[in-house]
């Protein structure tokens, strides 16, 4: 299809998004979990004598658990169309990643279709996490060391 004519069938039929509700319902929604995650973390502290750190990792654990779990329900997918990168920046953002692309391949069996492509989606985000953690660290380093 040249370039025209996608150009005049787009121009046909534009999106209607509107980007404020949008940023506000991806705010929203991520502020929720945030006052969830960190009522998780409290009540953790509160219930189990555990310490906020571990309490931390804990609610980093549930959280995934829960967002792969919807995942493979297939509800996830909804949420995530309704409330956009609120549900998404987060690290649930990142398990549903995973989740949906082994969901998709596991047809293909354990290792050519669950293993290979698991980090199909999350895998340029642990690249790059990886290379710019290490240039951070190396910019922190030469300016003013280690502690």
């Amino acid at each position: 299809m040249r370039n025209t004519k996608y150009e005049k069938i787009a121009n046909r039929h534009p999106s209607k998004e509107n980007r404020v509700q949008n940023a506000l319902l991806a705010f929203l929604s991520g502020g929720v979990l945030g006052v969830l995650a960190e009522g998780m973390i409290e009540g953790f502290v509160f219930f189990f004598d555990l310490k906020q750190k571990e309490a931390s990792t804990l609610m980093i654990v549930v959280f995934i658990f829960f967002a792969s779990l919807f995942t493979a329900l297939g509800f996830f997918d909804k949420w995530v169309k309704k409330f956009r990168c609120g549900l998404l920046i987060p690290i649930t953002g990142f398990a549903h990643s995973m989740t949906s692309s082994s969901l998709d391949y596991k047809k293909e069996g354990p290792i050519y279709g669950v293993g290979s492509n698991m980090f199909r989606l999350a895998g340029n985000v642990l690249l790059y996490g990886v290379v710019s953690a290490w240039f951070f660290g190396m910019i922190r380093f030469l300016i003013g060391g280690i502690g």
